[in-house]
């Protein structure tokens, strides 16, 4: 009996999801949603947020990601020693575990909801966007 192969091994193929179908689908994750210019969006959830940017070809771009603090995102800040919370306007606190627990569950959640690919390194801990360590400063 002959069987036709092809037919055996073909895959259904990908739907390309545009970036408002990504955006939609975020609140059905319990992630609330605000539009801002040029078609970022900021998240927010469990006192944590992030803005999305829309690029050339419908890829989503995590730009900022942080905790909130006095409305400002807070970026995550690694001393080499510790890590901080570091705030757009120059403001600098060291960062608890309780936040980085969170941000943590916020980056992993968001990127499942969006549909981005989960990297090995991040998905063992809480990733800085910076790095400043002190023995760094002065030298040439």
């Amino acid at each position: 009996m002959f069987y036709n192969l092809a037919m055996f091994f073909r895959r259904k193929p990908s739907k390309l999801i545009t970036f408002e179908e990504r955006i939609r689908g975020l609140t059905g994750h319990g992630f609330e949603t605000q539009p801002m210019a040029r078609g970022r969006v900021e998240v927010r959830r469990d006192g944590c947020a992030a803005v999305i940017e829309l690029t050339a070809d419908e890829a989503p771009i995590v730009d900022r990601l942080g905790v909130l603090h006095g409305g400002e995102i807070a970026r995550l800040v690694d001393g080499g020693f510790q890590k901080f919370l570091e705030t757009p306007s120059g403001g600098r606190r060291p960062a608890l575990a309780t936040q980085l627990k969170r941000l943590h569950d916020f980056k992993e959640d968001l990127d499942e909801a969006m549909g981005l690919e989960s990297l090995y390194h991040e998905s063992l801990g809480t990733v800085s966007d910076r790095h400043a360590y002190d023995r760094l400063t002065g030298r040439r």
